[in-house]
Parts: structure tokens; sequence; C-alpha cells
């Protein structure tokens, strides 16, 4: 009896160890599951990532050609003692097309000299006129004066362009090659930070492109949209939390707000054009139409996350507020919502990173427009970053490719940036 008993105990450790191993396998399986999927996306992360700073890297350096530029009165077609307004009205495109032909004179017909015209930009025009308007005594003088380069110069002087690869599958040709390395070698090429890719606003020129007008339509729309979501949801969230009854009302309040964040965000364009512009006649592609639509896409982010803040919040402090005699509105706003408060900047950050990066919406209302001048207020007509980065994207030029990469690299650094301050203050805060 006692040797069935011990044989039958024995059988059943068998199954349980053996159901224990089962067991612990799956889970290691799925640990390995686990390991899998989150390197899975970290490499398909970083391979998206090196390829955007990879292909936007370049964008922040230009080249700069070294010419000898004559200034001659004749060519440049003013007098000797020109006025101001002669000074400004110059042909200085002569003087620079004079110096190319200077240098290259092997470019015989038409089309030969429209090829070596194209090696500098168009900027070099302006360039040369305000140094004149500087210095009128440079009026009949030589100079050496450092030029900027065409884009297509500048991407085979980069290393962006293969010699190797037929003329005709390359927009930079034999001959400006031939010129280019000419330069090189004589120590008239130069390569700079682009200051140009910060301090300009768009341009139909690769070289002269940069992404002010955009940082400047960003930074108003965001002002506009902040000024508008984080009181208005902050507020709404305190009631529906604190104040509001427990009724059908609210209940539906509460379903609405919720399926208010999944709504695509190219609908709230829709209503801010049929609204706000149609309607309230509101200035088309302005800061404040896109900050007023933005503000509706994510005020339920911010709804939302400041009531689970709220929510976090231990019921023994608005006890202990309650029983030393504080109003229910000291509870609130002298106890609750401090402790509240970093879950309330954290999701408010972070409903304001997303409309950062918003397109959309955006588009629908106007906003999509070719803007070279900086914004000077909310009613201004601008673009924004993301906006901007679409219209390059679609450009053919090799120049506007790089410009892309780059600009959503500047982009990506100032959604890092605010979710590394909504980190910052959740732990500021919860030290407090």
């Amino acid at each position: 009896m006692n040797s069935m008993n011990e044989s039958s105990r024995s059988s059943t450790t068998i199954a349980i160890q053996a159901s224990l191993k089962k067991r612990y396998a799956r889970e290691r399986r799925f640990q390995w599951y686990g390991r899998i999927a989150v390197l899975t996306g970290f490499v398909f992360l970083f391979i998206l990532l090196a390829d955007i700073v990879v292909k936007g890297t370049p964008a922040f350096t230009q080249h700069f050609i070294k010419l000898d530029i004559d200034f001659n009165a004749q060519e440049m077609g003013v007098g000797q003692t020109p006025s101001t307004g002669e000074l400004a009205a110059a042909d200085y495109s002569a003087v620079v097309k004079s110096s190319l032909r200077e240098m290259f004179p092997d470019a015989k017909g038409r089309s030969e000299k429209k090829a070596l015209y194209r090696l500098i930009s168009i900027r070099a025009e302006y360039t040369l006129r305000d140094m004149v308007l500087e210095n009128p005594a440079l009026i009949g003088t030589r100079a050496e004066v450092w030029l900027l380069a065409h884009s297509e110069a500048g991407s085979y002087l980069k290393g962006q362009v293969d010699p190797a690869t037929p003329e005709s599958d390359r927009r930079v040709k034999d001959m400006q090659i031939a010129w280019l390395d000419t330069l090189a070698q004589a120590g008239r090429t130069e390569s700079r930070f682009n200051t140009t890719f910060f301090l300009s606003g768009d341009s139909r020129e690769p070289e002269l492109a940069g992404i002010k007008a955009a940082l400047y339509g960003s930074f108003y729309t965001l002002l506009v949209t902040f000024c508008l979501a984080f009181p208005i949801g902050v507020m709404a969230a305190i009631y529906l939390e604190e104040f509001a009854p427990r009724n059908r009302l609210t209940d539906l309040i509460e379903i609405n707000i919720n399926n208010l964040a999944a709504v695509p965000s190219i609908v709230f364009g829709l209503l801010g054009l049929a609204v706000f512009i149609n309607f309230f006649e509101l200035p088309r592609s302005a800061p404040l139409v896109g900050g007023i639509v933005l503000s509706l896409m994510t005020l339920p982010t911010i709804i939302i996350t400041s009531r689970a803040a709220i929510q976090a919040v231990s019921p023994s402090i608005h006890e202990a507020a309650l029983g030393v005699g504080a109003s229910k509105l000291q509870t609130v706003f002298h106890h609750v919502l401090p402790v509240a408060m970093p879950g309330v900047l954290t999701g408010s950050i972070i409903g304001m990173a997303q409309a950062l990066g918003e397109t959309a919406p955006l588009l629908m209302i106007g906003m999509v427009a070719f803007i070279m001048d900086v914004p000077a207020g909310v009613t201004d007509p601008s673009t924004v970053l993301p906006v901007q980065i679409y219209l390059w994207a679609d450009s053919p030029e090799r120049g506007f490719t790089e410009k892309t990469s780059a600009a959503i690299m500047v982009l990506m650094a100032f959604l890092i940036l605010m979710n590394g301050l909504a980190v910052y203050l959740r732990k500021r805060f919860e030290l407090k």
C-alpha cells in the first residue's frame, strides 16, 4: 500500500515538475519575444534616424567660390559718381559673369556660358550690391570676393555627385565639374556653416532657402495654442473631476471628450476652414487660425491627462484640507492642483509636442503658402515647420532633399527638447 502511495506521489511530482518546466519555458520564450520586439523597434528607429542624419547633415554647410570682381562702372551701368539709388539698381550680375568668363575663356557658346554662370548663386548680386552700398569707393577697383555657390555646384563640392555617372543622369555637367575642379585646386572654394538655413525664409533656390519664417510661424502658432488649450483644458478637467455632478450629462461630455481625442486631425482642419475662415472671416494662412485649430485638437489630450493626474492625488489630501476648514475651492487650488501639477504639465507638453508636428489641419486652412517673409504677429501670413518640410519634400532639386532632412532634424530636436522639459518639470514638482 505504501509503495502504491509513494508511486502515486512520485508520478504526481513528476507531472508537476513537467508542468512547471513547460510554464517556465513559455515565460522564457515570451521574454525573448519581448526582447526581440524591442530590439526590432530600436533597429528600425536607428535606421530611420541614421538615414535622416546622413541625408540632412550636408545641409548645414554651404560652399563659396572666390572670384576676382572688377567693379567697372560702365559694365555695371552707372556713372563715375553714382547716387545711392543708382548703386542699388546697378547690374551686378554683369560683373559676376564677366569675372567667370575671364577665368574660363574656353566657355564660348551660349549653352556653355549659361552652364558657367550657373556655378554662382543669384545671391551674388545682392552680396555685391550690399558691399558697394556700404563702401561706394569700390567702384572702379578690383577685389577678391567670396560668393555663394549654386546648389548644384555645392552638391558636387560636397561629394554628392559621382562624376562616373552618365552625364544625362546628373544635373552637374562635365564642363561644370571640370571648372569646379579647377577652382578647388586653385583654393577658390570654401565650405562654411550654413547660416542661411537658420536666418532666411523660403526661396525658389535651394541654396537660399531657410527655416526662419517657418520657425517664427511655429512659435506664434504654438503660442496661440498654449494660451487657449492649457487654461481651458485644465479648468475643464478640474470642473469635471471635482465639481461636476455625476449624471448622464457629464457622462455624455466625458464620452465625447474621449471620442474627440481619436478624431483624425484633418477633421479639425475642415472645421477651421468652415467656421473660423469662411464664417468668422479670420485671416487665412495665419498663426491665429492655426493656433485655434490646434488648440481644439489638443484640448481632449490635456483634459484627459489632467483628469488622470487629479485622480491620482491621494484622497487623504482632500480629507486633510477639508478637515482643517478649507473650502472646496481652496482644497482644489491650494492642495490638490499643486500635487497634480507634474502630471498636468506632462500631459500639456506632450499635447503641445503633438500639435507642433501636425500638418494636415494646417494644410486645410491655407498654411501651405509660399512664405518668404518672417511673420511679425499672429495675423501675418506664415507657415510652420512641418508644412515647410512637406513643401520641400515635394521639390525635385537635390538641395531641397537635404534641407528636408535637415528640417526634420530641427523638428525632432524641438520635440526631444519639449519631452525633456516635461520630464524635468515632472521631477522638479515631484521633489517639491
